[in-house]
């Protein structure tokens, strides 16, 4: 392809077409940027430097509708929202961007002509690896619905260096090493050499004579931004993802020491502030590891609204501070950018002179949050004193709106002064003093919001209901959505195709709710055929890359069955690996015969386990453990693989989506905020296995029960199921003892599972006595699976469950959730470009 792609470079001249949409003139530009941007030496002109060529040509075009979007804002001076997050798992760009411009043929074209497929291209192209799980995916969803809806909007978040980490399977399971997604550069993003703010650490606080006080002293590392352009789909909106590096001054490198020969203290402060943005939840069971996670958080935080103060008082027609809440909303995604609330108030009142009243008006006018959890570990908690160590300014702030809400309640709520110890928002254990970081969103931020139906619920029923009974309108449900952009229309082509050519149109891309229009095809046997394969497509795509990235061939004939996400113990990928276990080990029990009646399966699973969450390593290593016996059983392997896909990420959804026919969402019912997978699932036509947890709850009333297996404990049954079990009264079904024998005796190797299984022994506590239900859930579990697999035989209903299934998912588009966010929490308008 070399010399292929090289000699057709030769015949295409390189010439400057930054906004053309002709096929000829865009490789004109491509091979532009091959000669005057060359990142790579001169005699080559592989997929890899077509591929930077390509995303320059592209970006120049997302920087010139950017360039004329900001001036536009400027112009128009609307209400803005700022999302912070620290993660945006944005998956590739180049994809997404010819889509969203509506370029992708003219794109196709001019790669032909030099020698290029754009599909080959656009695998050249890394994962930016800026996020993990469904909290980053959430965010990265929003921001194109926002461009998309024409919103004034733009979101803050960190440029990790390098990510999470990049899983690789060996023999003893999951290995993490850093990702290499900037080893090269990365050509979407701009950096902006004039934004850079200072971002202190340490220090301590001086009282000026007036009262007045400063933080200084400490440290002082500088946050330089990166934008990165989001174009909406069929806009001429663009807005920015702005992520921060965190670096040290010139003046900070110490010459008299490094020529002293000091090396490593001469650069302390620079590599001190490398650290900063190295990783995503660097591990923090050390006091340095505490210390590093604080940091960022706070890094975030300040570069950001820095920023955006700076834009606010650069406004035309001057400014008054009382008018920020209604130029500016910030909402927090989840409690990383807490520190956002102390720091706003610090900043308004030790740097632009307000009073505290007028500080917190501003600051509790401005400041939302959406909450992501009810499980205990994930509210964050810091240390008081690590915090006085790191931020004494913020210290200070936060013991004020302490004291001041503590006054509030028993002024006007005395009847819930027994409550303050766990309302407040410091809790003094002498033990373990602690901050808690929801207390005090939630006593600061004018609204909260859970992200599904049930979980708000739960969140004004349980977590919150103290509060509730203060400031009954605060809290809200803004059920998550995904972008039917990337999810559909752009990952899943045959099935989108199909989908325009029924409804006649291709409105459903920002109008989701047209899909219900596929209703009335549901029993047509010829869209049926249609359906059928196109799903076939995408199942052939997904078993050629599983025999690329694992070795193992999967017959694409079998159900495809499939859980990626996040590895936790509440997510129960441990109840899915079991009840494979137990299937195989009745496969092993039938007659020849007996096998030929059962329903075939290959059950995927694929994610991340953080680095130091042993148990649920353990439970990736079991998979890939009973993989390698399943797969290579001559006797079962027509009938059964089990499969675990490494180094799950948003490119590797984007083939394992579309191929799934039963998707696995099998949280413990009330752990589960929402999940936003199991809406790219349905949307995909794939249907669901799951509890009544989280969005399972909405996606099962919109596209009806009866298309829907359902099982296991509901929420409210929760918490007595688990007192039976620590008083000795539940009775374990056989089947899921038989499971868990047939690990001890060996079958799947010499690996000690006792761990493991000991955590689902025992009558008590977190990490014992099954505090996760598998045991409970499995019986109705297996039960659901004997439904999947009759269902699956009648190909007829299957078909017609996976049509209704795409035809119920209109709710879960991200731009209905954005437009109720803008209108009911942000109070912002569309700024549509003309």
């Amino acid at each position: 392809m070399a010399g292929n792609g090289k000699s057709a470079t030769e015949k295409v001249p390189a010439a400057a077409h930054p906004l053309s949409e002709n096929p000829t003139e865009i490789a004109s530009d491509i091979n532009y940027h091959v000669q005057f941007n060359p990142h790579f030496s001169p005699f080559k002109f592989e997929p890899e430097q077509a591929f930077f060529a390509t995303a320059e040509s592209v970006r120049n075009r997302l920087i010139k509708r950017w360039e004329d979007t900001f001036w536009h804002f400027a112009r128009a001076n609307p209400k803005h929202i700022y999302y912070f997050s620290m993660e945006f798992l944005q998956g590739r760009a180049l994809t997404n961007a010819i889509g969203n411009l509506g370029i992708e043929n003219a794109y196709a074209e001019a790669l032909n002509k030099l020698g290029h497929e754009l599909e080959e291209i656009v695998e050249q192209e890394k994962d930016a690896a800026l996020g993990n799980g469904g909290l980053g995916r959430l965010a990265s969803c929003f921001l194109d619905s926002m461009a998309t809806l024409n919103l004034p909007a733009g979101g803050y978040g960190l440029r990790y260096k390098y990510g999470l980490f990049k899983q690789r399977i060996t023999k003893q399971g999951q290995e993490e090493i850093a990702e290499d997604w900037l080893e090269k550069f990365s050509p979407w993003e701009v950096v902006r050499h004039d934004l850079v703010y200072p971002v202190r650490f340490f220090g301590s606080v001086e009282v000026n004579p007036d009262g007045s006080r400063n933080w200084v002293g400490g440290e002082v590392v500088q946050a330089l931004a990166y934008d990165v352009p989001i174009p909406g789909y069929k806009t001429k909106n663009t807005i920015s993802l702005r992520l921060w590096e965190a670096r040290a001054r010139a003046e900070d490198f110490n010459l008299f020491q490094f020529n002293d020969g000091q090396y490593e203290s001469a650069a302390q402060l620079h590599s001190r502030a490398e650290q900063i943005c190295a990783v995503l939840y660097p591990g923090d069971a050390t006091e340095e590891g505490k210390l590093l996670r604080l940091k960022q958080q706070f890094f975030l935080c300040s570069a950001s609204l820095q920023d955006i103060i700076s834009r606010f008082k650069n406004r035309r027609g001057g400014y008054t501070w009382s008018e920020f809440p209604s130029k500016v909303a910030v909402q927090l995604n989840d409690t990383h950018p807490t520190l956002a609330i102390p720091e706003l108030m610090r900043l308004l009142m030790d740097d632009e002179g307000l009073g505290w009243d007028e500080a917190w008006d501003v600051t509790t006018r401005t400041i939302a949050y959406t909450n992501h959890t009810v499980l205990p570990e994930a509210l964050e908690k810091w240390s008081q004193p690590v915090m006085w160590k790191l931020l004494p300014r913020h210290m200070e702030i936060i013991e004020e709106i302490d004291k001041r809400f503590l006054a509030m309640i028993k002024d006007t709520h005395p009847d819930l002064e027994h409550k303050l110890p766990s309302m407040r928002i410091l809790d003094h254990n002498p033990q373990k003093p602690v901050v808690r970081m929801a207390n005090l969103c939630v006593v600061s931020a004018h609204t909260v919001n859970g992200v599904a139906q049930l979980h708000s619920d739960i969140l004004k029923a349980e977590l919150f209901a103290d509060y509730v009974s203060v400031w009954p309108t605060k809290f809200q449900n803004k059920t998550n959505g995904i972008t039917p952009r990337r999810w559909l229309r752009f990952c899943n082509p045959e099935l989108s195709n199909l989908i325009t050519k029924r409804l006649k149109t291709d409105q459903w891309v920002t109008n989701l709710d047209l899909l219900s229009g596929l209703r009335k095809f549901a029993d047509d046997a010829k869209f049926q055929d249609e359906w059928a394969s196109a799903k076939m497509a995408s199942k052939h795509r997904l078993a050629s890359y599983i025999l690329r990235v694992t070795g193992e061939s999967i017959d694409p004939n079998s159900l495809f069955d499939i859980q990626v996400k996040r590895i936790h113990e509440y997510k129960r990928q441990l109840l899915n690996i079991l009840g494979a276990i137990y299937r195989y080990k009745k496969l092993k029990e039938m007659s020849p015969e007996q096998r030929k009646n059962t329903t075939s399966r290959t059950i995927m699973i694929g994610g991340k386990a953080f680095a130091t969450y042993t148990n649920a390593k353990r439970i990736v290593r079991l998979v890939n453990d009973v993989g390698e016996v399943v797969n290579n059983d001559p006797e079962v392997n027509n009938y059964l693989k089990v499969v675990f896909v490494p180094n799950y990420n948003v490119s590797v959804a984007e083939v394992l989506i579309p191929g799934s026919e039963l998707s696995q969402h099998i949280s413990t019912a009330g752990m589960e905020a929402s999940g936003t997978s199991n809406m790219k699932f349905a949307l995909n036509g794939c249907l669901i296995i799951g509890t009544l947890d989280g969005a399972n709850v909405e996606i099962r009333e919109e596209i009806r029960e009866e298309n829907f297996f359902l099982f296991g404990a509901r929420a409210d049954e929760v918490p007595g199921l688990r007192t039976d079990r620590e008083n000795g009264l539940f009775k374990p079904d056989p089947r899921f003892e038989e499971a868990k024998e047939y690990i001890r005796s060996g079958a799947f190797g010499s690996y000690d599972y006792n761990p493991l299984l000991d955590s689902l022994e025992g009558n008590s506590g977190y990490g014992r006595g099954d505090y996760f239900l598998v045991g409970h859930d499995f019986p109705d579990y297996l039960d659901a699976q004997a439904r999947v697999d009759e269902a699956y035989k009648d190909q007829k209903r299957w078909l017609k469950m996976s049509i209704l299934s795409t035809a119920g998912c209109g709710k879960f588009s991200s731009d209905r959730t954005i437009a109720q966010y803008a209108k009911e929490i942000w109070n912002i308008q569309e700024c549509r470009m003309p």
